[in-house]
């Protein structure tokens, strides 16, 4: 695997790949390596001739008082990760690689961008728009890779996507679960063990959310009230919201109809977790 620690030297390897004819797929991570990001390296890898990983906690996507120091990083471990993975080439650009000191330029995607997890945290998918759009252009890929953990995300990027006509083909790898269906997170291993032990509630929770709401007659405002009590009851701390969506725009539905979207973020302890699950579309008589 090559490792690229500039612009210079990943932009150099993608151009000699694209003289080749060689199609390249991108896979944008924070680092803390899971299976769920691996996943997203093999969805890659069949998409794509050439497959590259970047890896770069991004200062903008954190406000000050979140937890970008403590995030973990393994930039060693991840690496090894990726390349018994067939992952090959790695970009892991210091800050100052992506950021000037003057920097000063923020992309904002309305819509849907300012709901969900954007009223917890109205700093993140402008930090995120942001990075993932220097990426994209740096490395110039036919696809990119995001996970469908981070749905609200995947939408905004798709949206920043097309609304800027920056030409790659964005594409979703389903979310991948520990064995008691936690979905998996690198923020997983900020839990102690009796936090880890609460956690897989909050995929429970919604997947009988999404069980009720499909049943004929059944209100949303109902189903979410039942929901957010059985959350709280299993021990976490507090919940952000619990939110019934059209998959599509992620504008609130009160009822099962268009394909759907149960998104959730609750926090146990000091962690904020993140999870959601598809809704079927109600079909026709």
């Amino acid at each position: 695997m090559i490792i690229c620690r500039t612009k210079q030297e990943v932009q150099s390897l993608m151009g000699d790949w694209r003289g080749e004819g060689r199609s390249i797929g991108v896979v944008p991570t924070m680092g803390a390596l899971h299976e769920g990001h691996l996943s997203l390296m093999d969805i890659a890898a069949r998409q794509c001739d050439r497959t590259v990983a970047t890896i770069f906690v991004n200062p903008l996507q954190f406000a000050p008082h979140e937890d970008f120091d403590a995030y973990p990083r393994d930039l060693e471990g991840d690496g090894a990760a990726l390349s018994d993975r067939g992952c090959d080439a790695l970009f892991a650009p210091d800050r100052s690689a992506l950021f000037p000191a003057d920097f000063s330029t923020n992309i904002s995607v309305a819509g849907v961008g300012e709901n969900h997890c954007a009223v917890a945290r109205p700093h993140f998918f402008d930090g995120v728009a942001t990075i993932v759009a220097k990426l994209l252009l740096i490395l110039r890929p036919d696809a990119a890779v995001f996970g469908e953990k981070d749905f609200q995300q995947l939408a905004v990027i798709r949206r920043m996507v097309r609304d800027l006509d920056i030409d790659v083909r964005i594409l979703g790898g389903p979310i991948v679960r520990e064995a008691d269906g936690l979905a998996m997170s690198s923020r997983n291993q900020y839990l102690s063990a009796e936090e880890r032990a609460i956690a897989p509630a909050l995929f429970r929770t919604i997947r009988e959310a999404g069980e009720t709401i499909s049943a004929p007659g059944a209100r949303w405002d109902d189903v979410c009230e039942r929901a957010t009590k059985a959350i709280i009851a299993a021990g976490f701390s507090s919940v952000d919201y619990v939110n019934f969506v059209d998959a599509s725009t992620l504008d609130p539905l009160e009822r099962a109809g268009p394909e759907g979207r149960i998104l959730a973020a609750a926090r146990l302890g000091e962690t904020r977790l993140i999870d959601n699950i598809a809704v079927a579309p109600v079909r026709a008589a």
